[in-house]
């Protein structure tokens, strides 16, 4: 609890805050249900109406990456993701999804064990949230959040991670623990930017992308729950990663272009670069390319891509198939 408003010897008026604080936790706690069921099954071949060899997407991560919360397979993220590249790269798309509910950092290990013998092109990793309710040292998330990266990116896949989302947008938290909830949210965000970049994936900010959009609608980007998002808040998550999915890999629209200085894009020092993605929206930071300069990023705001089925995935004996409809949003 020190971590939240600094430690030390903090007298009275901490005393009262600390004392509020937990009195708080404890209220969130006893109204925020317990995760019931699981998440829908999504795995399988996407875009199957599409010629060549299938692409292999693995998922990773908590119950945010899982898709807690929704009841059809069609909108957990990584169906939604899976059906959106392959419609950008115009292939089939295979999805394994393990993310696990309630995973903390630490437990990204087994989950990579697993999706390495998929061999994987391309991972997202959505991480953190549980990392910040169980008190986790941010430098001891990362960390683990590091291994998993370093460890994907040696068989060759790409990486992109969808960092923490802001936990202040949670409806039964209140201030002031909800200030303190969105202050650690976005300092582990700003952490897991600097060192995913670092270990060769991407990242892209989440935070701020649901933040207001959670705050203005909450009976529609939150699930019944009132902790984990709708069908309509998973959509917008994905829809902030997909393109930078597919660019990773060499498909959609420009994506070898250079940085865009209209759009307020282009090559920063990491340190500040990850400050500003933890304040916009659906900000990608990645490492340059063919410049040689340590602790430099390129950080973009690309064209969001919303993506969705208007009928539910069939499933068969390799799991749910289906086409995605995909329509361009501005960030």
């Amino acid at each position: 609890m020190r971590a939240a408003y600094g430690g030390g010897g903090i007298g009275l008026a901490g005393a009262i805050l600390a004392g509020l604080l937990v009195g708080q936790a404890k209220y969130a706690r006893r109204i925020i249900p317990p995760p019931n069921g699981a998440p829908p099954h999504a795995d399988g071949l996407y875009g199957t109406e599409f010629p060549g060899e299938p692409l292999t997407l693995a998922v990773l991560g908590d119950s945010g990456a899982a898709g807690l919360g929704v009841d059809l397979a069609r909108e957990t993220p990584g169906a939604l993701l899976a059906a959106g590249l392959s419609q950008v790269a115009q292939r089939p798309v295979r999805l394994v999804c393990v993310a696990v509910v309630g995973a903390e950092s630490k437990h990204l290990h087994p989950q990579v064990d697993a999706v390495l013998r998929h061999g994987p092109d391309a991972a997202a990793i959505l991480i953190g949230g549980n990392d910040v309710t169980h008190r986790v040292k941010p430098q001891v998330a990362v960390g683990h959040l590091v291994r998993a990266v370093h460890r994907l990116v040696a068989v060759g896949a790409e990486v992109v991670v969808g960092t923490c989302p802001d936990l202040g947008t949670i409806q039964p938290i209140q201030p002031p623990l909800r200030w303190v909830a969105r202050r650690l949210s976005r300092q582990l965000a700003a952490a897991q930017t600097i060192a995913v970049v670092e270990a060769g994936g991407r990242s892209v900010s989440l935070g701020d992308l649901l933040g207001p959009d959670f705050a203005a609608r909450p009976d529609q980007m939150f699930s019944a729950d009132r902790f984990h998002p709708s069908a309509t808040g998973y959509a917008s998550a994905a829809a902030a990663m997909l393109p930078s999915l597919a660019a990773s890999l060499g498909f959609g629209e420009n994506a070898d272009a250079e940085p865009i200085r209209a759009r307020g894009e282009g090559v920063l020092p990491l340190a500040q670069a990850a400050v500003e993605a933890v304040d916009e929206a659906g900000t990608e930071l990645s490492a340059p390319r063919g410049i040689g300069r340590r602790r430099w990023v390129e950080l973009r705001h690309r064209i969001r891509l919303f993506t969705g089925s208007p009928e539910d995935p069939s499933v068969d004996q390799d799991g749910p198939h289906g086409k995605a409809e995909m329509r361009n949003a501005r960030p």
